[in-house]
């Protein structure tokens, strides 16, 4: 699988990461074949979060034998100095791991998130904090929702930000709005050397009335044609790779997505971005989903 660096932490990144948000409800045989999976394919890379079910509790047992095979990044929805640090250790101790690679400021989706985490005793005081006591290596930011790019370009200004993690498809490139922002987001990125994520890939759009057939709060794409113009997209942009869904059911096709890919030309991510224009959006508005 392709290998592509994550901006200044120099670590070569496998195109796909594994996106523990699929582990939301799995059991330890489950994850561990998802685990096997990951690495027997070439993944380096681990998304986790405590928010994530129970991710980090049946992560960390695997992990434990393959630590240093991985790049691990960890989350959190804190937005206060103590309770984020108290959080961090408890996910450091259930990780197996002394340390992070990447610590990230999760799901910040508005500037008024934005101001709460930079107040002071504020969630980005733990972040330096750890940083300087050795228990993180590099510091990042996640967001969805449509402000997602702007509110990540303003956090860029304010703090030197290592990764940024961000919703990335056709149809939300089909928002004038939200593809101006992305698209100045990724220029900067690339100047300033940060790493860039990108969720949401592959996104068909809300459940709306249907059943749930899949485990994320959006509905998939399930087809592996669908899947690979999907992950075609959006590595053909300057990110480094895409956490895979949570379902554990499509990262067999995120997988051959990524080991087949080849970049889309200029024009045929236009044509994919306008045949995909008239989906709903999956975000209602800076936080909300459909």
């Amino acid at each position: 699988m392709e290998q592509r660096k994550l901006g200044r932490t120099g670590h070569k990144s496998s195109v796909i990461i594994m996106g523990t948000a699929a582990f939301w409800s799995i059991d330890q045989q489950g994850a561990n074949e998802a685990l096997d999976l990951a690495l027997a394919s070439g993944i380096n890379h681990i998304d986790v979060a405590p928010q994530y079910g129970n991710a980090e509790e049946v992560t960390g047992p695997w992990l434990a034998a393959y630590r240093d095979r991985f790049f691990l990044g960890c989350k959190t929805l804190e937005r206060r100095r103590n309770p984020a640090m108290i959080e961090l250790n408890r996910s450091l101790k259930r990780l197996n791991t002394d340390v992070f690679d990447l610590y990230q400021m999760h799901a910040v989706c508005t500037m008024e998130e934005l101001d709460a985490a930079f107040s002071p005793g504020g969630v980005i005081e733990t972040m330096v904090a750890a940083r300087d006591q050795g228990k993180v290596r590099y510091l990042g930011l996640t967001g969805h929702g449509m402000l997602a790019p702007a509110v990540q370009l303003a956090a860029l200004e304010r703090f030197d930000f290592d990764t940024v993690m961000l919703p990335i498809n056709p149809r939300l490139f089909a928002d004038a709005d939200y593809r101006r922002d992305a698209e100045r987001l990724l220029a900067v990125c690339q100047q300033r050397d940060v790493g860039v994520m990108a969720i949401k890939s592959i996104t068909k759009g809300p459940w709306a009335d249907k059943e749930h057939t899949y485990n994320p709060w959006y509905e998939p794409y399930d087809t592996a044609q669908q899947i690979a113009d999907s992950v075609r997209f959006a590595l053909s942009l300057p990110v480094t790779g895409l956490p895979s869904a949570a379902d554990v059911r499509l990262l067999p096709m995120l997988i051959e997505a990524a080991e087949n890919f080849t970049p889309l030309s200029a024009d045929e991510q236009e044509t994919l971005i306008a045949a995909r224009a008239g989906d709903a959006l999956i975000f209602d508005g800076p936080q909300g989903v459909n």
